[in-house]
């Protein structure tokens, strides 16, 4: 096919394992940010496990491999979204986010974490499925709206509109409009 260029794996597929290496640990980074520890490990591995069964479609042409492998995580956290959404109203009850002592420093940065953590996990919760996967691959892993919409498989132009619902939705939980969530970082080159 004309433009169609292929992983170098399908030919030698122990280059796949650099592909892996290079990417599995923002892929279950996310994960665990979505899903808790408990299920990272798993969804991480069906996601790279996926991603080789599946290597001969996929067309470097129209996607980067980044947002085809989150796009692939999307599916499989779906498949767990009940988890999800009981680990967010948990989050909701008791404050306590295990996931953010990791890259929270200090007792005050925790403190204030634990106390926006609470109403904000319980408005994700809330999100739609779609509406989350949008506002998370944007705020947690950082995906632009044209790799977002790779990601997903939906026009580039859909990204805005469940973006800005899921923001206008989690505002009244945080009080605020600044926090990373609610006001995830534009992109160069996405739409204003």
């Amino acid at each position: 096919m004309h433009g169609f260029r292929r992983l170098a794996s399908l030919e030698e597929p122990e280059r796949f394992a650099a592909l892996f290496d290079r990417h599995a640990p923002a892929i279950h980074q996310y994960v665990t940010r979505r899903l808790g520890r408990d299920a990272a490990d798993d969804v991480t591995a069906e996601t790279f496990l996926t991603a080789f069964r599946i290597r001969a479609r996929f067309d470097a042409a129209r996607a980067g491999v980044r947002p085809w492998l989150y796009g692939i995580a999307a599916k499989e956290i779906g498949r767990h979204r009940r988890q999800e959404v009981k680990a967010l109203k948990l989050l909701a009850c008791t404050g306590h986010d295990p996931i953010a002592d990791s890259w929270t420093d200090s007792a005050d940065d925790r403190v204030a974490a634990e106390a926006s953590a609470r109403p904000l996990a319980g408005a994700l919760a809330r999100l739609s499925a779609g509406d989350r996967h949008v506002l998370l691959l944007s705020a947690w892993a950082d995906l632009s709206y044209q790799e977002i919409a790779e990601a997903l498989d939906i026009p580039v132009g859909t990204v805005r509109s469940p973006l800005n619902r899921a923001r206008r939705k989690l505002r009244p939980a945080t009080g605020a409009g600044d926090t990373p969530l609610v006001e995830a970082r534009i992109h160069e080159g996405d739409p204003a």
